[in-house]
């Protein structure tokens, strides 16, 4: 029996791979489904069964195209019900994978149809759990994003979810292998562990959720406590992974159209697209296309991109660094935006050669900032998550959260001039582009964000826990 994790940083997602004397099944796969394939090949195996956990909100899963190349059917839990040819198996209902069972726990609760699976070895003896987002370390999945109007509402899903937990998971034994869904960084959950693999016998101990004495009134308040709203593209990549979605190949072959910068110019100008530089930060700050859109590839790229641009079906057009024009295209089809239009050709650079106007970002130094704050009251605006402002932030900031930024428009002054941080410069980038995308041209990033001011002597506020006040 092999088990492997294939993981994702950017989407914080764990797809997993399985194999016993040469079958295969693979749970949660990604979008681009041949990295599946090639391993099976190098095993000498076949791909048997594609098992999904449940209709995934926060990426496109690659289920329908691995089962259109291999022929292996998708299995999803009970209540499921996709547009396309399933397994909509029975709870308890037990898949033979070579010598090895996998069994179906249907455990409701983040959503209706979630289901957790267990991999029974060679013996019978329960091995590890593929959970979804039921059981997350440290976390469990939120009960927000199944509600049906009138029917569920998210202290139902909370309370079925407390149910699938006590009735399903924990009786397991401790030595059993948590292989959840998501780690750190996924909207799916408020507080996950960096780890991505752990023991049932240990999270019991240091999840809050699995505490032994903790009553279902106690489960539903403190697992609905402090969610904010999820992304918008949560309930369009659901339709997606329900009812299917158009091959990565097709969207690859579109998505790398190179365009001169006339003909990008052109393209823009007649689909509306968005343009948006995946550059870093600070070469969107030396240059950029006005009113471009910068989400950088080397942060959490497709969850912003999810987070920040409204509608899946909205063109794209990229100005991204040499050779990595595939690599956005296909992040951001994992995240439901197929409709990338091409990218500049000749990056960035081609388009200051042809002449076309282009914007700068000003920037500041900390150390500058300083000097000009003991005479300037100018305005800062911190855009980080209003839990991060509020265990630290500079004296003198607003806090005007990236993710909720259009709430915040009229909060910025009109003429004179302001400065935006984040924690390193990453966010604070995205709010400048989005910001000047809107006219609003009178600010100042500074360098560095939070982490340098807090090295700097400007005045920081300190946390006071609320129980102590």
């Amino acid at each position: 029996m092999k088990v492997e994790q294939i993981y994702t940083g950017c989407l914080a997602q764990g797809a997993y791979y399985i194999e016993s004397d040469r079958e295969v099944a693979i749970i949660d796969p990604l979008r681009e489904v041949e990295p599946y394939i090639k391993r099976a090949k190098l095993d000498d195996a076949e791909i048997k069964y594609i098992f999904e956990t449940h209709f995934h909100a926060d990426f496109v899963s690659g289920h329908v195209t691995l089962a259109k190349k291999t022929g292996a059917p998708i299995v999803y839990g009970p209540n499921a019900n996709p547009a396309f040819d399933a397994i909509i198996a029975k709870d308890n209902q037990e898949f033979i994978l070579g010598k090895v069972t996998i069994k179906v726990l249907h455990t409701p609760g983040h959503t209706m149809e979630s289901t957790t699976y267990l991999l029974q070895d060679e013996d019978g003896k329960d091995h590890a759990i593929f959970s979804g987002d039921t059981l997350f370390l440290g976390d469990v999945g939120r009960p927000d994003l199944a509600q049906k109007m009138g029917v569920l509402t998210e202290r139902d899903l909370a309370g079925y979810l407390y149910d699938s937990l006590r009735n399903k998971i924990m009786p397991l034994r401790d030595d059993v292998i948590v292989y959840p869904a998501h780690g750190a960084g996924s909207a799916c959950g408020k507080n996950m562990m960096k780890e991505t693999v752990d023991t049932l016998g240990n999270q019991k101990k240091v999840n809050y959720a699995l505490r032994a004495d903790m009553t279902k009134e106690e489960f539903i308040e403190e697992v609905i406590e402090g969610l904010l709203p999820p992304p918008q593209y949560f309930p369009l990549n659901v339709k997606l992974n329900k009812e299917g979605y158009e091959d990565i190949k097709d969207v690859l072959k579109r998505g790398t159209r190179a365009l001169s910068p006339k003909a990008f110019e052109a393209a823009a100008n007649e689909t509306g697209a968005v343009v948006l530089d995946v550059r870093h930060q600070d070469d969107y700050a030396k240059g950029h296309i006005p009113r471009s859109i910068f989400i950088g590839l080397d942060g959490s790229f497709a969850p912003w991109a999810g987070a920040l641009i409204s509608d899946v079906k909205q063109p794209i057009l990229l100005v991204a660094p040499k050779g990595l024009e595939g690599e956005a295209v296909t992040r951001l089809s994992r995240v439901g935006f197929d409709n990338t239009l091409g990218y500049l050709e000749g990056g960035f650079e081609a388009w200051k050669k042809a002449a076309f106007e282009y914007d700068t970002v000003d920037q500041i130094e900390v150390a500058d900032l300083r000097s000009i704050m003991a005479e300037d009251k100018a305005p800062i605006f911190d855009v980080r998550k209003k839990s991060e402002f509020l265990s630290e932030h500079a004296l003198e900031a607003m806090n005007t959260p990236l993710d909720y930024l259009n709430d915040h428009l009229s909060e910025f002054p009109g003429n004179d001039f302001f400065y935006i941080h984040c924690a390193g410069g990453y966010r604070s980038m995205i709010a400048a582009s989005i910001l000047k995308s809107r006219g609003i041209h009178n600010l100042i990033d500074i360098k560095g964000g939070f982490e340098k001011i807090k090295d700097s002597g400007i005045p920081v506020s300190e946390y006071v826990c609320p129980s102590t006040l």
